[in-house]
């Protein structure tokens, strides 16, 4: 079955940062797949590092890599923001993850809070 992820306002999911360390697969209908950086993610969304803006309102199918598996799901690409000559930081927004896909992102964004909370740091960069 679906899910389909639906935001409260009242109740904002905590995004996690994560520094441009995750990459992104994106593909819009009928092109090929782009790849992206994940700088924030939680399980209703998340922010992209991108080389060029997509167009705000674009439904793109998203794919990256966590330490429970990949994630898979369909996305809405909101108006970018911050563009220079690197590129651009562009947020989205689930609109459809599988039960397996949105299982696996919760427990993979759980994982990393846990590690957070508890004070583990790392030189590097935190990762799914």
């Amino acid at each position: 079955m679906t899910y389909f992820p639906q935001p409260h306002p009242g109740n904002r999911e905590r995004r996690l940062k994560l520094s441009g360390s995750i990459v992104v697969a994106i593909r819009s209908e009928g092109t090929q797949p782009v790849r992206a950086k994940l700088h924030e993610l939680s399980v209703t969304g998340g922010l992209l590092g991108v080389s060029k803006a997509f167009e705000h309102g674009d439904f793109v199918e998203v794919a990256f890599q966590t330490s429970m598996g990949t994630v898979h799901g369909r996305a809405e690409l909101l108006a970018a923001r911050r563009e220079s000559t690197s590129g651009c930081l562009q947020p989205f927004r689930f609109v459809a993850l599988e039960d397996d896909d949105h299982t696996r992102l919760r427990m993979a964004l759980d994982s990393l809070l846990d590690r957070t909370v508890v004070g583990v740091r790392s030189s590097k960069p935190p990762s799914l």
